[in-house]
């Protein structure tokens, strides 16, 4: 086996996903197709293979410990100076963006780790593109709002291409739970760490 490298986001639906993408690719932003459009909760983090199975009975729990809330995103925002980014604002849903990725990287978890900035969840429609376009992404999606039912979060790994796919969705409530989850149930009734 080997690392892999996985992410862990809220995917924007559909049609929203899907024209903020497009968007993106013609503001000359090249890995845009590659990436679904989404609110990180788990920047790219290399891992062992062998790990994914714990890593996704522990993002089955905090699924199961979440529930649904409302996703709103408007305006524009940039992380220039510091980063090359261009980000679409999320201003309903950010509080619970920030409990779940604190979940997701909880010290005691498989996915324990540090952040190179302080979390900020959003967006990205442009990255380390010239200064011009990430301006006139800036300013044309300075209108740009979507909102939706949030419901859960997903798994996704880079492939050597640098796409990344989704290898699993987690729903909130408890809806999906991990087989390995159901065996420790059975004995404590509390799912193993």
């Amino acid at each position: 086996m080997g690392t892999v490298t996985i992410g862990v986001s809220i995917a924007v639906p559909e049609p929203h996903g899907s024209e903020l993408q497009q968007l993106r690719a013609g503001f000359g932003d090249a890995a845009a197709h590659g990436i679904p459009t989404h609110v990180t909760l788990l920047p790219p983090t290399e891992v062992e293979e062998t790990a994914l199975p714990a890593i996704e009975a522990h993002l089955g729990e905090v699924a199961a410990a979440g529930r649904p809330f409302p996703m709103r995103l408007s305006g524009t925002g940039t992380f220039r100076p510091l980063s090359p980014v261009v980000y679409v604002r999320v201003v309903e849903g950010a509080q619970a963006c920030t409990w779940l990725q604190k979940q997701v990287r909880d010290a005691s978890g498989p996915v324990a780790r540090e952040l190179q900035f302080p979390y900020h969840p959003h967006v990205t429609v442009a990255h380390g593109i010239d200064d011009a376009a990430m301006d006139r992404a800036f300013a044309e999606l300075a209108d740009y709002t979507a909102e939706w039912p949030c419901t859960g979060f997903a798994l996704y790994e880079q492939g050597p291409d640098g796409v990344w796919r989704k290898l699993r969705e987690f729903s909130f409530g408890g809806s999906v739970v991990p087989p390995q989850a159901g065996a420790s149930r059975k004995r404590g009734g509390l799912p193993a760490r």
